[in-house]
């Protein structure tokens, strides 16, 4: 009896030791304390420097980091850029490397960058997991070439204007046309390999206006080239509005109704306020988006007729114009049209002039029944208040073709056609692009002087 007690114990102890060490064995391999994913190094194979800028380097782990080193090495010596030990969790690192001021030789053109991480997980007898990645490092001190070719000799507020331009750079990482407001122009290749053209606009809300090509090659070179031109300077009408009952109750409430219901319990002005502001707010986004894009593609030439969208056509509001609304003498709101506006006969035929795209064909809001036409080089068209579409997105449309009707669509009073011209989402002078000698001047002799000076 004695002896099959004494088995049972040694039994149950040899069960509970082997339980605590299964479920030991469970625990570790569960838990987040014992993770066995080594650190993660965002490192390309190779990677272009200049030994300027710093070379940034990105570290994650899910545990945390313990330790993390970068070092280079030249052929014959290694420097340690730079050591990170830390004692709270850190689950992302950011590096910014240096190259030594010395150490190493400055004019290697090749070099081995090694980083390596360990994490806090207790996996590996409580050492953590490590993990060692490197990349070849090939110097470039290099700029881009940039050379202005030839842009015309001026722009006007509210207007256009041409560069023709080469750049060049074996490691080219962005090419764009830098200007004093923010706004970014992206070049087309134009004519040749290593050529590029582009339309920049200098929109009628900015008082000074500065351009710049600006060339980035993958080792963070830089290259920045001014565009010469003369500015001429244009002042736009400003009108004051008075709104009246019947608008706000007629024209105002029915589009709320019809394109905003859930705003149907604003008073009339807060109406008129979302409309104007909100709605339009949203509709010229939708244009900007439409309008932003630019061809990558080679283009080897351009050309447009002037834009006549409307037969016998009288305009009746200006591009440009700062509107200001009143009611009962108070101000109320504000905005800026953003084309001409051409008046003839109701339900009047819209032809587009040019050969183009249909890019957009669609109710927006304040524009109405809205078209838009890519014409090629970030140029685009616009048709709003249109009562009936005779063209869908995705068409190919011929200069003379029938594309709309005119009529009362969106925040339009009476019939018309709103006609807008846009630069790569910026609103433009429609003037410009109706005037043959503008083109010739502005755009075509540029273009033709600039493929002279390619083909020498």
């Amino acid at each position: 009896m004695k002896r099959e007690g004494k088995s049972s114990v040694a039994g149950l102890l040899l069960g509970l030791i082997f339980f605590i060490f299964i479920s030991g064995v469970v625990y570790i391999l569960s838990s987040n304390a014992f993770e066995r994913d080594v650190p993660n190094i965002a490192l390309e194979k190779e990677i272009e420097w200049n030994l300027k800028e710093p070379l940034k380097i990105h570290i994650t782990d899910e545990s945390g980091l313990r330790f993390v080193e970068a070092s280079l090495f030249d052929g014959e010596k290694h420097a340690i850029l730079e050591t990170k030990t830390f004692k709270e969790t850190q689950q992302s690192v950011d590096l910014n490397l240096t190259f030594p001021k010395v150490g190493l030789n400055p004019n290697q053109k090749v070099f081995e960058l090694s980083i390596k991480a360990i994490d806090k997980s207790k996996w590996n007898f409580f050492s953590g997991n490590s993990v060692e990645a490197k990349a070849v490092i090939k110097v470039d001190t290099k700029r881009p070439e940039v050379t202005i070719l030839n842009n015309s000799y001026k722009i006007t507020k509210g207007g256009v204007a041409t560069v023709v331009f080469r750049a060049y750079d074996e490691a080219m990482k962005s090419l764009y046309i830098e200007t004093n407001f923010g706004k970014k122009f992206y070049p087309t290749p134009f004519y040749k390999e290593g050529y590029y053209i582009s339309f920049v606009a200098w929109p009628t809300t900015v008082e000074n206006f500065t351009a710049s090509v600006v060339a980035t090659d993958r080792a963070g070179n830089v290259s920045r080239s001014h565009i010469a031109y003369f500015l001429q300077d244009k002042k736009y009408k400003t009108s004051t509005i008075a709104l009246n009952d019947r608008f706000l109750e007629g024209k105002i409430t029915d589009l709320i109704a019809e394109m905003a219901p859930a705003q149907s319990s604003l008073s009339a002005l807060e109406k008129f306020k979302y409309v104007n502001e909100e709605m339009r707010k949203g509709n010229e986004e939708a244009i900007l988006k439409v309008t932003s894009n630019t061809p990558i593609e080679l283009t080897k030439s351009f050309y447009l007729k002037p834009f006549y969208p409307l037969r016998n056509g009288q305009v009746v509001a200006s591009f440009g114009d700062h509107r200001f609304y009143e009611y009962n003498k108070q101000p109320i709101s504000e905005s800026f049209h953003l084309g001409l506006d051409f008046a003839s006969n109701a339900q009047a035929s819209m032809q587009t002039s040019n050969d183009g795209l249909v890019v957009f064909a669609r109710e927006n809001g304040i524009y109405g029944n809205n078209i838009i036409i890519s014409h090629g080089l970030g140029v685009y068209s616009l048709y709003g208040h249109c009562s009936s579409y005779m063209v869908k997105e995705g068409d190919l449309v011929r200069a003379g073709d029938v594309i709309a009707k005119t009529g009362v669509s969106g925040l339009a009073l009476g019939d018309h056609l709103h006609f807008g011209m846009y630069v790569q989402g910026i609103d433009v002078r429609p003037e410009e692009w109706m005037d043959e000698v503008w083109l010739k001047e502005s755009i075509f002799s540029i273009i033709d002087a600039a493929k002279k000076m390619i083909d020498r």
